[in-house]
């Protein structure tokens, strides 16, 4: 992830200045203006790590935000060889060091785990449907279930956790779903048109609910199908009637997908799996930071 980009710092700007954080009240009474600290951001549970690079840009940030002089002092992030992005980790493992100035640290603290929460807890969701179907030929895909803003992290979230990005967003892939087709005069009609004005390379994927269905988007040239909320048994009928053509038609099952039954979708033989849970449900990972004077 390149966290020097114009897109990632307006986001995390905007973080910091609907926090206030140049003005924050209580440190800037409480804290005398010249005093160094070294803030250590630790991990409370077992986590796969993802954000890290976006500390220093918060603070570089910060520094373009405040008017302060001592604000924008020399600062150091540190962390250890082996920790980061996409790398697991123990509870009580220090994940980085920071030293700067210590009206700095406070006034960025909530920002910058706010971040590291979010992003580190899809990391671990992801990793943990991974490991679920590890052994398998299945990609497990994440969706456009983003939080507003966040999609970019989000998706990036989700390859450090060993998940595989679907499409960015809705120009980025054709998905004909079952508005599509009911409003555009039925999936024939849909379909022929979609084949006929596609930009050269854009595969036309069609979600189907059945095995009619199924039949009716292979027979009108669908390229790849969504097998819909279908049971585990309904989608290995489907893979081994899409197997069946003499072209390749990728297969995705979603819907009801969970970590206790991702297994047995993923032995059907289906190539991917996408779950909206590992970024609309992800729970925040426990993330601290622990803030002494030098």
């Amino acid at each position: 992830m390149e966290w020097k980009n114009t897109k990632i710092d307006a986001l995390l700007e905007q973080a910091l200045i609907e926090d206030h954080a140049t003005s924050d009240t209580t440190t800037q009474l409480t804290i005398d203006e010249h005093l160094q600290a070294t803030a250590q951001i630790i991990a409370k549970q077992e986590l796969v790590v993802c954000g890290l690079g976006a500390v220093p840009r918060i603070l570089q940030l910060f520094c373009k935000l405040d008017t302060h002089a001592n604000a924008c002092a020399r600062f150091d992030v540190v962390s250890h060889p082996e920790i980061f992005d996409g790398v697991r980790v123990k509870p009580g493992q220090v994940l980085a060091v920071v030293r700067h100035n210590a009206r700095v640290l406070l006034s960025t603290e909530r920002v910058i785990l706010n971040l590291l929460q979010h992003l580190s807890g899809i990391a671990t969701l992801t990793r943990k449907y991974v490991d679920a179907i590890k052994g398998t030929s299945t990609h497990v895909l994440d969706t456009r279930k983003t939080i507003p803003g966040l999609r970019m992290l989000d998706k990036y979230a989700v390859l450090c956790g060993g998940g595989t990005n679907h499409r960015l967003d809705l120009s980025s892939a054709i998905l004909i779903k079952n508005n599509h087709i009911s409003l555009g005069g039925g999936l024939r009609d849909v379909l022929t048109r979609t084949l006929e004005n596609r930009k050269q390379g854009q595969r036309v994927q069609v979600e189907v609910r059945n095995m009619p269905e199924l039949e009716e988007a292979i027979v009108y040239g669908a390229e790849a199908v969504l097998l819909d909320n279908m049971t585990p048994a309904e989608v290995k009928n489907c893979v081994m009637r899409v197997r069946q053509e003499k072209r390749w038609i990728p297969t995705e099952a979603s819907g009801g997908i969970v970590l206790e039954n991702i297994r047995a979708y993923a032995e059907t033989g289906v190539e991917f799996i996408s779950v909206g849970a590992l970024t609309h449900s992800a729970k925040a990972a426990d993330i601290s930071m622990r803030i002494t004077a030098d």
